[in-house]
């Protein structure tokens, strides 16, 4: 039976709200039967009368939505970043399953309080680092634990987008407008919005966690409020070391993220340009090239794939891979998927930041 769904965000101007929508729908888990799609009740009656849904199941607020749905499963949150918390906290407290757009919430203490109250209620909770949903970081990540690389060394991951080349949230870009806005989007710009993604990518592959970080943060818009440009050097808990670069300002670029981990006796490289594939570069053999969909890969990579060797998947897909764990965790089988701990953790990891590069000490640690 197919799980119900309701939606708070995703209205007329949000891209991420119609990917979640596609990823949910894809494998049949759930079905989107209500939704609080905007703060402005015409934008969300006019999405709900877009997807089809009964007009008196589309709200004009999410408080309104929890006070009618009294029998949901789960409900999906695809709001800007200081409108995560409450919807989350209130949905839970309902007993309803909870996924979430990352970064989990506005502040750390928000995260801490969030994760406890998951904690406590036992519900299913994760949060979309999309990128966790890829077959080949699967595959990387399942090859690391078992010691293709031997001791992890080295994490070089970097993440350049150049949309914000230009002061476009001046110019009523309401994607831009909310990111560069430290009252929506919290103490980072672009080490909240893609910094995350990067630095959750080299802790799910690498099975390590980032403890300390000597960042610079910088603001390189003239006009912008908040960093557009960040990077940093990291120092792992098993003693590895790495560099992280997340920068929205690299003009030319469109989504670039790439990681590289190396170990003792070889490497991994993956990119989101070519996600569906891995090189893994041992140190005394030529480089070989693992594809998604072949029979050589670990159940777990498998479990991520819908096609056969050479037809390629993609980002929505990785979408739904997390949504298919979700409906696992609601049922009551969670497989690897980001969690309320990695939520915690990539908050941490913002306000590490962004105490590191106003600091004159520069390496601080990551405090959960």
């Amino acid at each position: 039976m197919k799980l119900t769904l309701g939606m708070i965000g995703g209205g007329p101007d949000s891209f991420i709200g119609a990917v979640h929508r596609k990823a949910a729908a894809l494998d049949g888990h759930f079905d989107l039967v209500c939704g609080a799609f905007s703060s402005d009740p015409e934008k969300s009656r006019a999405t709900g009368a877009a997807l089809g849904l009964d007009p008196s199941r589309v709200y004009g607020s999410y408080d309104a939505l929890f006070a009618a749905e009294t029998s949901l499963d789960a409900i999906v949150i695809v709001t800007p970043n200081h409108v995560h918390f409450d919807p989350a906290k209130k949905a839970l407290e309902r007993g309803i399953h909870v996924i979430l757009d990352k970064p989990m919430t506005f502040t750390l203490d928000e995260a801490r309080e969030l994760k406890s109250i998951v904690d406590r209620t036992g519900l299913a909770f994760v949060l979309t680092h999309t990128y966790a949903g890829y077959p080949m970081v699967m595959e990387a990540r399942e090859r690391v634990a078992r010691g293709d690389i031997g001791t992890l060394r080295k994490v070089y991951v970097e993440y350049p987008q150049g949309w914000l080349s230009g002061f476009i949230e001046n110019a009523g870009q309401k994607q831009a407008s909310w990111r560069t806005d430290p009252t929506k989007s919290g103490a980072g710009g672009s080490v909240g919005d893609i910094g995350t993604h990067a630095a959750h990518l080299a802790e799910f592959v690498t099975g390590a966690h980032i403890t300390h970080v000597n960042a610079m943060l910088n603001i390189v818009v003239p006009g912008r409020k908040l960093d557009d440009d960040a990077s940093a050097l990291l120092k792992f808990s098993n003693g590895a070391t790495g560099v992280l670069a997340a920068t929205q300002v690299a003009a030319g670029e469109e989504n670039n993220l790439k990681l590289r981990v190396y170990g003792d006796k070889g490497g991994f490289e993956w990119s989101h340009t070519d996600p569906n594939t891995l090189l893994f570069k041992p140190i005394d053999a030529p480089v070989q090239i693992l594809r998604t969909g072949s029979g050589y890969l670990s159940d777990a990579a498998k479990a991520y794939t819908r096609l056969p060797a050479g037809h390629p998947e993609g980002y929505i897909e990785a979408f739904a891979n997390l949504y298919g764990a979700f409906a696992g965790a609601v049922r009551g089988a969670l497989g690897p998927a980001p969690s309320a701990a990695d939520g915690v953790r990539g908050m941490a990891f913002i306000e590490a930041m962004v105490r590191s590069s106003n600091s004159d000490q520069k390496w601080t640690e990551v405090t959960l």
